[in-house]
C-alpha cells in the first residue's frame, strides 16, 4: 500500500507516518532506531512496561503557526494529536485516541459545557446488545471505572449538542490509536489538564483525512 507520511520534524514534532486508506500510526523507537507499528497489542505492551505512553503522546509544548486565536483546540485525528493553541506560535499537544464515533467527521464546533466525572449514558444499541451496559441504561455515575474518564468536553453547533466529545479514558494504553468506541480519548491527566485551561465557548477544528465534512472545514 503506498504511504504518504507527514513529517514535522522541522517543528519539533515526533514522526508520525499514517497510510491513505486507514490511519496506521507508527512511533520511532529510539533504542532500535527503527520504525514500529503502533498497533492494540504493543501499544499495550509498551504501556505495560514503561507505566506511561510513548514520548510522542505525552503531553508537551511544540512549535505551532496558525492564524487562530490562544485557547483554540485543533485535533488532528490522523496523528492522533489535539493541540490547544498558546501565544507566541506555540501549542500544547497532547496524545489521543480516535474512536468510531471520533473518526467519520471533520469540521469547526465549540465548547458547548464542560463535565468533571461525566455520568456515561451508553445508546440504545450498545443497551440491547451488551448486558454489562445495560445495566447502565439510565446512566452511570461519574468515577474511575467510568469510560468517560475524568472529565469531559460536549462539542455543540450553535446551540446544539452534536454528540460528539473530548473525554478521558480508562484505558490509557489506546492513545494513539483507532478505537472501536468513543469520540476524541485522552489519558485522565491530560483531559484534566486540558480541562482546566479551556473555557467554554472555546473554538474547537477537528481535521480528519477522509472524513465527511461536518461543517466549516
Amino acid at each position: 500500500m503506498k504511504r504518504r507520511a507527514f513529517t514535522l520534524l522541522a517543528l519539533g514534532f515526533s514522526l508520525v507516518t499514517i497510510t491513505n486508506a486507514v490511519a496506521q500510526t507508527q512511533i520511532y523507537d529510539a533504542k532500535t532506531r527503527k520504525w514500529i507499528d503502533y498497533d492494540k497489542k504493543k501499544a499495550r505492551q509498551l504501556y505495560a512496561r514503561n507505566k506511561q505512553l510513548p514520548e510522542a503522546f505525552r503531553m508537551q509544548m511544540v512549535p505551532f503557526r496558525t492564524a487562530e486565536q490562544p485557547g483554540t483546540i485543533i485535533i488532528d485525528g490522523n496523528q492522533h494529536f489535539l493541540y490547544l493553541v498558546q501565544p507566541g506560535g506555540q501549542a500544547i499537544r497532547y496524545g489521543i485516541g480516535v474512536g468510531r464515533e471520533g473518526f467519520g467527521w471533520a469540521g469547526i464546533v465549540r465548547v458547548g459545557r464542560t463535565a468533571e466525572w461525566p455520568t456515561w449514558t451508553p445508546p440504545a444499541e450498545m443497551v440491547a446488545r451488551d448486558v454489562n451496559a445495560a445495566k447502565w441504561a439510565a446512566g452511570m455515575p461519574g468515577g474511575p471505572d467510568n469510560p468517560l474518564g475524568a472529565r469531559a468536553l460536549y462539542l455543540y453547533e450553535d446551540e446544539n449538542d452534536t454528540i460528539y466529545r473530548i473525554h478521558g479514558t480508562t484505558e490509557p494504553w489506546t492513545i494513539g490509536l483507532d478505537v472501536s468506541s468513543g469520540c476524541i480519548r485522552m489519558n485522565n491527566d491530560d483531559i484534566t489538564d486540558l480541562h482546566s485551561r479551556v473555557a467554554v465557548g472555546a473554538k474547537v477544528i477537528v481535521l480528519m483525512q477522509g472524513a465527511a465534512l461536518y461543517r466549516g472545514v
